[in-house]
């Protein structure tokens, strides 16, 4: 396939006559007159670059963003000691200046004619990359094709959102390396960005013409943190928002079958409806993609956040398994690297009740997620949208928050399964579900959730405004949990459930 070059990307990417070049003369290593001298003149003179990485910045959509964009076209964009120096240069600088930072690698990797002192400078660009996460600074991954060896294994797989080509070729070992070395041909296939992204390794599978549209929409979200958007409006057909303690209660068998109505909407309805800037993420970004959960960066009423959404379209046919919660993990790392708010959205009947879920650690999950949850520095908020099943929903709740629409239900397990264990019959099941105190409104009195939104009589028959509804309640809940302070989230979170029931 044709290769995208390092100015071509920059000029599709970035808003006319706004890039600047941080580039400096480079060190030369060749010695006068060596081979390694003569290709470097000759990529210099082929390329009209003096090293295989440009760096600068430059506008997105009006937002100053640094860049660090390969050149394969120079010696196949491989990095020796002058290159990293510069990506580690422009990368310190993204910090200094709080920048967001996009790299687009496409190199086949460290730079052969320099041996191992250029092969150690993964380490030291690594390390850069991580320390401008760590500074709260976003960083975006565009890999085009091909980008292969300690390039991809270092700070092309490091990205808060990583992308690639069509059809490029990514991965560890380039496929002659890889053949000469075991003796085995690799197929093709194995290494193209579609496999990589069906596999949860990608977000997205991008033209470069869209990737500045792309990058425009994921930095609404994560480099701002916040933007004086209306709220998102509730319905003006019903006014009233939250229940109030005269409306008679739900009965607690019929919240659990008007929770499985087909039509109900889900979390891809709410962020439809209710949310603006919504890039989807694509499982683990590290090999598990995760069925069952949607993992979304967004905006609601204005207010950026990471949304794990238990996804209802999803979990009939797969339901959350381990890689699910994860993936999930990794929406939680995002938002606290970030200091972004997270949402978690429950509407599940429960975990993958499966040998591979068992043999994937589901119950190790369960309580990883549980842990970091509780002890998130980032803000929180939890809505039970749906189904409240088990330990699948118990995974997505500690929150600062806890919004519950009025047919919404949490439970040990789903109420059948209450009635299999104390009756062995799930005849019973409408019993339990009542005797249980499973509904928003039993929620609520046991101190676990905070508000309840209503519905009129069930969000199935009203969904567009159920959802601009919660919406209105989300934007209200973010504003609120985005004021607590630090120090007090873990501790009130864990307070929440030692109380419950007292």
């Amino acid at each position: 396939m044709s290769r995208t070059s390092a100015r071509t990307l920059l000029d599709l990417v970035f808003d006319p006559g706004s890039w600047v070049s941080w580039d400096v003369p480079v060190l030369d290593l060749a010695a006068p007159g060596s081979s390694y001298a003569a290709e470097l003149a000759d990529a210099r003179a082929r390329t009209g670059l003096d090293e295989a990485v440009i760096t600068g910045s430059g506008e997105i959509d009006g937002r100053r963003v640094a860049a660090v964009v390969s050149e394969f076209g120079f010696l196949a964009g491989s990095i020796g000691v002058a290159a990293a120096a510069r990506v580690i240069s422009a990368v310190e600088r993204a910090t200094a200046e709080r920048l967001p930072l996009v790299a687009s690698p496409s190199s086949g990797g460290t730079r052969m004619q320099e041996g191992t002192v250029a092969f150690v400078q993964m380490v030291a660009i690594g390390a850069a990359v991580q320390a401008h996460r760590d500074a709260g600074l976003p960083y975006l991954v565009y890999l085009r094709h091909p980008t292969t060896g300690g390039v991809f294994a270092s700070w092309g797989s490091l990205g808060h959102l990583t992308a690639a080509e069509p059809g490029a070729l990514v991965g560890f070992l380039g496929p002659r390396v890889s053949e000469a070395l075991t003796g085995t041909a690799f197929p093709d296939e194995i290494q193209r960005a579609e496999n990589l992204f069906a596999h949860g390794i990608l977000d997205a599978v991008v033209p470069p013409e869209e990737l500045g549209v792309v990058a425009a929409r994921a930095l609404a979200v994560l480099d701002q943190p916040e933007r004086p958007d209306a709220p998102t409006p509730a319905s003006r057909e019903h006014a009233v928002v939250d229940v109030d303690e005269q409306r008679p209660r739900v009965d607690a068998w019929t919240a659990v079958q008007r929770s499985r109505r087909p039509e109900r909407p889900g979390v891809r309805a709410l962020l439809r409806l209710a949310a603006t800037d919504v890039t989807p993420l694509n499982g683990t970004g590290e090999g598990d993609r995760g069925a069952g959960l949607l993992l979304a960066l967004a905006r609601v009423g204005g207010r950026p956040c990471v949304v794990l959404g238990q996804d209802r379209r999803d979990a009939a046919l797969r339901p959350l398994g381990p890689g699910a919660l994860r993936t999930g993990r990794r929406g939680m790392r995002i938002a606290a690297e970030l200091g972004l708010p997270l949402v978690t959205v429950i509407d599940t009947a429960g975990a993958e009740l499966s040998r591979e879920a068992e043999e994937g650690g589901l119950g190790g999950e369960i309580a990883r997620s549980l842990v970091e949850l509780v002890g998130l520095s980032a803000p929180t908020v939890c809505v039970l949208l749906g189904q409240g099943g088990g330990g699948g929903a118990l995974a997505l709740v500690p929150a600062d928050r806890v919004i519950a629409a009025e047919n919404a239900w949490l439970s040990p397990l789903p109420p059948e399964g209450a009635s299999v264990i104390r009756h062995r019959t799930s005849e019973h099941a409408p019993r339990l579900a009542r005797e249980q105190g499973i509904t928003a409104a039993d929620l609520k009195t046991a101190g676990i959730a905070d508000r309840v939104v209503a519905e009129y009589p069930d969000a199935a028959d009203e969904p567009e405004d159920f959802c601009r509804r919660l919406g209105a309640v989300l934007a209200e809940e973010l504003d609120l949990v985005h004021r607590l302070p630090v120090a007090e989230r873990a501790a009130r979170r864990t307070a929440r459930y030692r109380e419950a029931g007292r």
